[in-house]
């Protein structure tokens, strides 16, 4: 699901533990990954926007996300031209992720010590 794989790419990019090659420093950078995706990445205050382009398949796609407090609020539009939305909140040690899909379905996430449900 293409709001995961950005979600997660853009969170394990600030994070150090993305597989992907990134030219620039600080709040902008611009990265480079095996599926063919080219992505820039810019964090300004609290807010990340996200803008990618596939090679392989020609689409594109951004997210934007700020966090406020314990929660993080993302919005997106999806290779599919869809648009999707996420809100994750921790509460104590676990993250709960709920929002709708890029195909219009709504989830829920719950991720905690022991793995996610």
């Amino acid at each position: 699901m293409r709001i995961t794989t950005t979600a997660i790419a853009a969170l394990l990019f600030f994070s150090g533990a993305a597989s992907a090659e990134c030219i620039g420093s600080g709040s902008l950078k611009t990265c480079y990954d095996n599926s063919g995706n080219t992505y820039t990445v810019q964090k300004v205050g609290d807010s990340t926007y996200v803008n990618g382009y596939n090679s392989k398949t020609g689409t594109s796609w951004n997210q934007n996300s700020q966090h406020v407090g314990n929660s993080t609020f993302t919005n997106g539009n999806a290779a599919n031209g869809q648009s999707w939305n996420s809100t994750s909140t921790k509460i104590g040690n676990s993250v709960m992720t709920y929002g709708k899909d890029s195909e219009g379905k709504p989830f829920t996430v719950v991720c905690g010590k022991y793995g996610c449900y």
